[in-house]
């Protein structure tokens, strides 16, 4: 597959707007300032096709960027961002309609900061994708600012806790 043709196709801010799902869709979900867009970014080695904010909560849309024989699909992050309470809602909303809505999804990538431990938001979501169904698997970034004990540490900790989600490690 030809990455370089990757183009932004789309932000829905509403369920109502989101493009028919015509082809298969690998998401990214996350927490808020997690790197779902600096992922997307670096997949694609292109250094600013997906917005990156140092500031969390500037992703507030369902973006998405088509490639030739699939779409790549950033949610909106959940947790600490410091937005209001009717905007978390609306965010939330956004994501469960985009997530129930039967779309050709393939893959969820659900990403997770490996400098701490997953959140209850993080486990709530992966409890919610292992229940719906939806193929996922757990990415954790940031695993470049942990020494090698630390990750050592952190993956021991991590397959522990997911193991008790039935998740396999």
């Amino acid at each position: 597959m030809n990455f370089q043709n990757a183009v932004f196709e789309s932000a829905s801010g509403r369920v109502e707007q989101l493009p028919p799902s015509s082809v298969p869709e690998i998401v990214f979900s996350g927490r808020s300032n997690v790197g779902k867009s600096s992922l997307i970014n670096k997949l694609l080695n292109r250094k600013s096709l997906a917005r990156v904010s140092a500031k969390p909560g500037k992703t507030g849309t369902v973006n998405f960027y088509r490639l030739p024989d699939c779409r790549l699909v950033d949610l909106p992050g959940y947790g600490y961002a410091k937005v209001s309470a009717s905007e978390k809602l609306r965010w939330a909303e956004l994501v469960e309609g985009y997530l129930n809505a039967g779309r050709n999804i393939r893959l969820v990538v659900q990403i997770v900061d490996f400098r701490h431990m997953p959140t209850r938001d993080d486990l709530h979501m992966i409890e919610f994708l292992a229940q719906a169904g939806l193929p996922f698997l757990v990415v954790a970034t940031k695993s470049d600012k942990l020494n090698k004990t630390q990750r050592t540490q952190q993956m021991d900790a991590y397959c522990a806790l997911l193991k008790n989600c039935r998740i396999p490690c």
